[in-house]
């Protein structure tokens, strides 16, 4: 075989690889703590271990809280694990509209100028000044499955929700690249209710690749 074919057959393998099915992820309300804001609200209680996440090292908590906006709250809402250096809480735009605050559209810690939210546990109350959004739509994936999609930290692309009575495209889909992430594509609940993705066939494509 010579540089050619080999070429050839790279490019093959690579278009077929492109076209595996990126699992879904549906990421219901929750929010990451600072070691601070938890040690307020939750004093002298580790954190424990619900479950674990697809995302390494990543888990679900055994504590939950209550979030208390101008209109209304959402209880037992989870924290996932393990502790940031800042508090952040994701929820979707129908909560929000529950809650009475206008969440914005943003990456994982991008916070400047979102708005705050009170905290309620058992223990403590705290009132967060910033740190509520509506988590943008995002891939994860490793420098391997990167280079596989041809795609870069950063990149927007578009993503076909396919296997469901509800076939859908999504836009503006960030692409996260690291090497402690798996190949996974989160949408909030809004999201995933409108494209039918809590569907066990459901799966993820890139277009255009």
């Amino acid at each position: 075989m010579d540089i050619g074919e080999v070429k050839q057959t790279v490019r093959d393998v690579l278009t077929e690889m492109r076209l595996r099915p990126i699992p879904l992820g549906i990421s219901n309300r929750h929010l990451h703590l600072s070691q601070q804001d938890y040690d307020l609200l939750f004093p002298n209680q580790p954190m424990a271990v619900r479950n674990t996440l697809k995302q390494p090292g990543q888990y679900a908590a055994a504590q939950t809280v209550t979030l208390a906006g101008p209109k209304g709250q959402l209880e037992r809402v989870r924290i996932l694990g393990p502790v940031r250096s800042t508090t952040q809480v994701e929820i979707s735009k129908t909560d929000a509209r529950t809650l009475g605050i206008q969440a914005p559209i943003r990456l994982s810690g991008d916070l400047a100028g979102t708005p705050g939210i009170r905290l309620i546990t058992p223990d403590a109350e705290l009132q967060l000044n910033q740190g509520v959004i509506v988590a943008l739509r995002h891939i994860h994936m490793s420098p391997l499955d990167a280079l596989i999609y041809g795609v870069r930290h950063g990149d927007s692309v578009a993503v076909a929700i396919e296997g469901t009575h509800r076939n859908s495209v999504f836009e503006e889909v960030s692409v996260r690249v690291s090497p402690d992430m798996v190949l996974e594509m989160h949408l909030d609940t809004d999201e995933a209710n409108a494209a039918d993705a809590d569907n066990p066939k459901a799966y993820a494509r890139i277009l255009g690749r």
